[in-house]
């Protein structure tokens, strides 16, 4: 092994072991280590999650957070923060898309209308937060705030001093919203609607306010200034209702929203809080987050509990469900795509660019009911617009490239998560978009669908920007097709239509460079060519980053390069170049290169999705131990549950998924396939709860922060030599076993045999 390797090692285990403390099974629940501030310390310039504390259940349909920004500002809460402006239902996906059904409250002492004047200081050490639970003093009011949530309502709890100024301002947000106060029955209600798009005309978010304490004072107010009268439509409504306190009185408030009227936000209110009290919804929040969470046992230090829980705390927020319930029980939902209130399920926020590659395959394996419901909810949204979404928030969004609703919808009916009812037409729904683009979201659909039908590729020269990285996804979506068209029984010549698009990416394979390249329409490659710039032909990465998006024929990508040595060259490639880029198509240096360029890992960037299986695909080369020492590096260096514990945008669970899926020792290189490629398990035990009653106990034996290296693998007490798990085999439950060693074992996992999936086996 080299000096350099036993170094970055040995640093491992410094770092792993500043808490060494081993945690014993039950010593705490899951949601005990969730920290929801991970990720909370970033900006525009640089991103170390671009999160914010949800206070919120599993999926939840509306959010929680403090808010420290200012209205409209995408980073609502960020870490280095020293005030309070309101505490804010929020439905933000990511501050660069920003937020929609919006409102917040805030508790003052004194007529304090204005976000900057109603703003307190307070401090992360006088701050309590937790999924279920959120706390915190502030200072300049003397105000202690506390919030727990339902699905689509939440209590909160403010305990006053002693003052006849004591005051609640309830802030509609400004682009047109409304509020209707009712002193005598304590109760204030009204609309939002600012949103950043993807909606229709008719939007709003109705919300209900209920008080539990007489109303002494109040009044509407209107773009700042008070109004007459109860209430108020305009610009930007709000109301500041006033209550006479003596010293440690509590003010409790009852809240709900609903997209589809404010009769149905009553009705939330009175189905999911009634007449509980604030301590037993509380209760009722924190063993949810446990049935969640609890899914997963894990054994290990502080820091690696923190870390998982914490990631999967993220993992289980998004998609959030859009749809409520009718007194029934029956879901119904007001449609962002055509403005009409419908039958059914439906879910949003979340963009399939990220998320197709492990966040959907991790609800297929440990919450697979809740998928179910997704997928329905994917066949309403095609029903509703004419499209499979891409990118929601809530309805159709412009943002990123592909067409990843297929590796999605396929995942799910190749594991048998889609009902039979609902499979064959979300099928249709695939073929349909992806041969049509969207008339006025191109992100949704496919744009550039009639080049790439005609000539195997998106060129770069027709004015449709990010050419090769539409063309690699699209070849792998085209596969996704066909693999849900064979399960499906469908005609032999329209599944192997997509099986031959499938193989599209060869198109770009530029054999001078052993690397994609964007293509002109004449069949030319673009030049001048430098794999280090960002953009133009790729989004948010280079060549580097993308000639491994072949995620269904990696054996086919190792032919191309001339073998598996020459292919094993080039992955340990990124490593070894330095962290020089292109920048030239953006104009300046975007947070995702910064993020790069300063984890001293070279050329990955496991800050940005395209590349975050690279990694795993040592293991369809014959050099697995390669992917165990790097994965285990990733995991060690560049996650933590800290403000600052990602190395860039979380990006709805895609980026925690990943290691949640790491830490156990198996990840989903190809969604759509039904194969799990190894990695280097970080915990010495953890158990898998399935939800059809069966357990995968996972042990690696002698494991430890200076041991990454896999010996061998046994899978119910026999011996296991494949670089790859088969889902099916794990929802029948077993003991999977690894011995692990501090060296490499370059005997293991050489054999052809032992490679993970690839269509061209």
């Amino acid at each position: 092994m080299k000096g350099t390797m036993k170094h970055a090692i040995l640093l491992f285990c410094l770092l792993a072991t500043a808490r060494v403390a081993v945690v014993a099974q039950g010593d705490g629940t899951p949601v005990d280590w969730v920290n929801p501030l991970m990720g909370t310390d970033s900006k525009r310039e640089l991103s170390n999650g671009n999160t914010y504390p949800a206070i919120a259940l599993p999926w939840g349909m509306n959010f929680w957070m403090p808010q420290t920004g200012k209205m409209g500002d995408g980073w609502a809460y960020t870490y280095d923060a020293d005030k309070i402006r309101g505490f804010k239902q929020t439905h933000q996906p990511s501050p660069w898309i920003n937020d929609y059904g919006q409102f917040s409250l805030m508790p003052v002492v004194g007529m304090k209308i204005d976000q900057d004047q109603r703003a307190s200081w307070f401090s992360h050490k006088a701050e309590t937060v937790h999924p279920y639970y959120y706390k915190v003093y502030l200072a300049d009011h003397d105000i202690t705030a506390e919030i727990t949530p339902t699905e689509r309502c939440a209590l909160f709890r403010f305990t006053m001093p002693a003052t006849d100024s004591a005051a609640v301002v309830i802030d509609a947000f400004d682009r047109g919203s409304s509020v209707r106060i009712d002193a005598a029955h304590r109760r204030v209600s009204g609309y939002t609607t600012r949103n950043s798009g993807g909606v229709p005309s008719n939007f709003k978010n109705y919300f209900v306010i209920e008080f539990d304490r007489p109303v002494d004072f109040y009044s509407a107010w209107d773009g700042g200034r008070l109004v007459a009268g109860d209430e108020v439509t305009g610009g930007h409504a709000g109301a500041i209702l006033g209550f006479r306190c003596p010293s440690g009185a509590v003010i409790g408030a009852r809240v709900s929203s609903s997209f589809i009227s404010l009769e149905q936000a009553a009705f939330n209110l009175d189905r999911e809080v009634g007449s509980l009290p604030f301590e037993q919804v509380r209760e009722k929040a924190y063993d949810r987050w446990n049935e969640i969470l609890g899914r997963v046992e894990v054994t290990g230090t502080d820091r690696q509990r923190e870390t998982f829980y914490s990631c999967l705390y993220r993992s289980v927020l998004f998609p959030r469900a859009f749809h409520e319930y009718d007194a029934a029980g029956n879901p119904l939902h007001y449609s962002p795509y055509n403005g009409q209130v419908l039958p059914g399920y439906l879910f949003t926020d979340t963009g399939f660019w990220d998320t197709f590659r492990c966040l959907f395959p991790l609800l297929n394996l440990l919450y697979p009911s809740v998928n179910a419901k997704i997928q329905e909810g994917l066949l309403n949204v095609y029903r509703e617009s004419g499209f499979l979404p891409e990118w929601a928030s809530p309805g159709h969004r412009g943002c990123m490239v592909g067409n990843n609703s297929a590796s999605v919808v396929s995942d799910a009916i190749i594991k048998g998560i889609t009902g039979p009812a609902i499979a064959v037409p979300l099928y249709e729904a695939m073929l349909k978009t992806a041969n049509s683009v969207h008339p006025r979201v191109r992100s949704t659909g496919r744009a550039g669908f009639e080049h790439y039908n005609r000539l195997g590729y998106v060129p770069c020269n027709v004015g449709i920007n990010e050419s090769a990285a539409r063309t690699l996804e699209y070849a792998y979506d085209d596969w996704c097709i066909a693999r849900a068209g064979r399960y499906l029984g469908r005609p032999d010549e329209e599944v192997r239509l997509y099986e031959q698009r499938g193989q599209n990416y060869r198109h770009l394979f530029d054999p001078e460079t052993g690397l994609m390249r964007g293509k002109n329409a004449d069949g030319t490659f673009q030049t001048p060519f430098n794999p280090l710039k960002w953009g133009d032909a790729f989004t948010e990465g280079n060549s580097w980053h993308y000639t491994w998006s072949v995620f269904h024929d990696i054996q086919g990508l190792i032919h191309l390069m001339g073998g598996k040595e020459r292919f094993v060259t080039r992955l340990d490639s990124i490593f070894r170049l330095p962290p020089i880029f292109d920048e030239s198509y953006y104009g300046g240096v975007i947070h995702e290169i910064r993020e790069m360029q300063i984890m001293n890992m070279g050329n990955y960037a496991h800050g940005n999705q395209p590349i975050q299986h690279v990694i795993y695909l040592y293991n369809h080369a014959g050099e697995p131990w390669k992917a165990q020492y790097r994965v285990r590096e990733v995991m060690e260096k560049l996650y933590r549950a800290t403000p600052d514990g990602y190395c860039g945008d979380e990006d709805n669970g895609q980026t925690s998924a990943w290691y949640v899926f790491s830490a156990l020792g198996f990840y989903p290189v190809c969604p759509a396939s039904d194969e799990y490629v190894i990695g280097s398990p970080l915990f010495t035990a953890a158990t898998i709860h399935l939800e059809n009653g069966k357990k995968i106990r996972i042990t690696a034996k002698e494991n430890a922060c200076d041991r990454p290296y896999i010996r061998a693998v046994r899978w119910n007490n026999k011996p296991h030599d494949k670089n790859f798990l088969n889902h099916f085999d794990l929802l029948r439950g077993g003991e999977l076993t690894f011995q692990m060693s501090e060296k490499p074992l370059p005997t293991r996992g050489t054999l052809p045999a032992a490679a993970p999936f690839s269509f061209s086996k």
